[in-house]
């Protein structure tokens, strides 16, 4: 294999150059070279290149930021949240899943140096490898600019998944929040069929929720999990929102002024019936 010329090697340097400003911009931070290009290292680049270091450590780092700051903001924001629902608010934010959808709104993906094999097999977008590698950049924040720097970060990439998964039920994931509320409303329990596109190291899942035979709500995703997920939120909301519309109605009050908080649903309704109103079991519209 031939060696890159001095013109070569400088085109390179400056490329990853550009490619890191371009990242430090959406991060909102100017990080330490080598610090950046270390959280940027995946185990398979550095064992094609002689054994670099990794950003193993770096990530284990940053996995440790990222659940205090979470944790901290769960208690502070929860007060009347026993131990073992912050712990299950907690596990739905800082899990794979979660952590490489947001990776996927940096596009981290672009940056990550990866070896030939993972690069071959769609590695870029594997969720283990972005959530992994945002972690390790969390901890290159902390490391360069501090904790204050981290936090905000954590903060500003976090906050809107903290506030979406405070809205779940009890179960703290779309599908387990839709058996609950299928269960309730008296409609079954819910299927998935998934179906998928496209070759074995980039497919695309498709899945629709059923109940009782009829679909509620599809989605998509690059797993069958995810898309599972996705169907499940769609239809979750559907079905929720018909039945405030219907205890709206019940009430007396216009379905406008009913505000969707699906973890205090209950407390809505208790609260309704007290007032005079007689909430009736909802009666959810399916989606085509």
């Amino acid at each position: 294999m031939s060696e890159l010329s001095n013109s070569e090697k400088q085109a390179v340097s400056n490329n990853a150059a550009s490619s890191h400003t371009l990242l430090e911009g959406r991060l909102g931070y100017h990080l330490e070279s080598a610090l950046l290009v270390r959280a940027l290292t995946h185990r398979s680049f550095a064992y094609e290149n002689g054994g670099l270091p990794t950003n193993e450590r770096l990530e284990f780092l940053g996995d440790s930021v990222l659940g205090l700051v979470v944790t901290d903001t769960l208690y502070r924001t929860h007060p009347d949240l026993p131990e073992g629902q912050l712990a299950k608010l907690r596990a739905a934010v800082v899990n794979s899943r979660a952590l490489a959808e947001v990776g996927r709104g940096l596009e981290l993906g672009l940056f990550i140096r990866l070896g030939r094999g993972e690069e071959g097999t769609g590695g870029r977008d594997k969720a283990s490898i972005l959530a992994d590698t945002l972690e390790a950049v969390i901890g290159a924040v902390y490391l360069d600019q501090g904790l204050d720097a981290a936090s905000e970060l954590v903060h500003r990439l976090f906050d809107p998944l903290i506030e979406k998964s405070s809205n779940l039920g009890a179960g703290l994931d779309w599908k387990t929040s839709l058996q609950e509320l299928t269960a309730a409303e008296g409609l079954g329990v819910p299927e998935y069929l998934v179906t998928e596109t496209g070759p074995d190291h980039e497919k695309t899942f498709t899945a629709a929720a059923r109940v009782g035979g009829v679909s509620y709500g599809t989605g998509t995703g690059r797993s069958k999990k995810e898309a599972e997920q996705q169907a499940a939120e769609s239809a979750w909301r559907g079905i929720r929102t018909a039945a405030d519309e219907r205890i709206a109605a019940a009430a007396g009050t216009s379905a406008a002024a009913v505000v969707e908080v699906p973890a205090g649903a209950e407390a809505a309704v208790a609260a309704k019936a007290e007032d005079g109103g007689a909430p009736t079991p909802a009666d959810p519209k399916p989606t085509a």
